[in-house]
């Protein structure tokens, strides 16, 4: 009996990755499904919330840096006066809901946060306070963050195979931006990295730790805008996310402890039949 449930327990443990990740694409689904509903009732509405963003980055000296052992690059900028403050800026819902990212090549459909804080992390991508709201201009840059390699989540996980001329595309109050992979670069934890804007430019940077389970280096990936935003890309707006697949995880949890548990009672049986005589 005892070997049952040690069996039974290490096949739940093993389990544990694969139903975890299960559950958090299927609440990050929910999240986008609702996302575009959000958007249409949003208060302020939402192409009063795109003009303030613009607003925002057009009094934002901005900027980010990758700190000597830093994990998250964190700000450098400031905003001038007269500008509403960064939480109240695109936000979809109560929850900080700012947008959406797709990155086809990796099968990658994430929401998108306000901040990067802990929390925030675990819930999707977080976008860095400091930088350029991701609405896109010239002279822009945005930063989004993402934890790779969790146990209980994809996220950033296989960020790393982006190559060099991919896309990726942000949806944003409505709006498709989308974005060519224009580098790729693993800055060594002893490097400073400075993301500023470039004057003429619509950047975004999507930020990640690597090596997996050890975190020392950051991966930096850039694109930059691709305009006129394809047809193709244009043509997702608001589709629902790829439902997760059938969770066989569950199937066989439910197999394991079907066996184990059979397994028990007919030892256990066995066990006080044999006192008996």
């Amino acid at each position: 009996m005892v070997a049952a449930v040690c069996v039974w327990i290490g096949i739940l443990v093993f389990l544990y990755p694969t139903a975890a990740s299960w559950l958090s694409q299927a609440n990050q689904s929910k999240v986008l499904q609702n996302y575009e509903t959000a958007v249409q009732s949003a208060n302020p509405s939402r192409d009063e919330q795109l003009a303030n963003a613009r607003e925002y980055n057009a009094a934002l000296t901005a900027g980010a840096l990758l700190e000597v052992g830093g994990h998250v690059p964190t700000s450098t900028a400031t905003v001038g006066p007269g500008v509403l403050p960064y939480q109240e800026q695109l936000r979809a819902n109560q929850s900080g809901l700012m947008g959406r990212l797709r990155i086809p090549s990796i099968d990658l459909d994430l929401p998108i946060y306000h901040g990067t804080g802990d929390e925030t992390l675990l819930r999707g991508l977080g976008h860095l306070e400091g930088t350029s709201l991701p609405v896109g201009g010239s002279g822009t840059r945005s930063v989004i963050t993402g934890h790779r390699g969790l146990a209980s989540a994809t996220m950033f996980t296989h960020l790393d195979q982006v190559e060099v001329g991919d896309i990726f595309s942000l949806e944003i109050f409505g709006e498709t931006l989308t974005y060519r992979a224009i580098e790729q670069k693993i800055v060594e934890p002893d490097e400073q990295e400075a993301l500023q804007e470039e004057p003429g430019r619509d950047l975004v940077t999507l930020v990640t730790c690597t090596p997996l389970g050890i975190n020392t280096h950051r991966i930096l990936l850039t694109g930059e805008r691709i305009l006129p935003t394809p047809p193709e890309e244009e043509a997702k707006m608001g589709a629902d996310p790829t439902a997760p697949h059938f969770p066989w995880w569950a199937v066989g949890a439910g197999a394991a402890t079907l066996i184990c548990g059979g397994y028990a009672v007919f030892a256990t049986r066995s066990a006080i039949k044999a006192r008996r005589q």
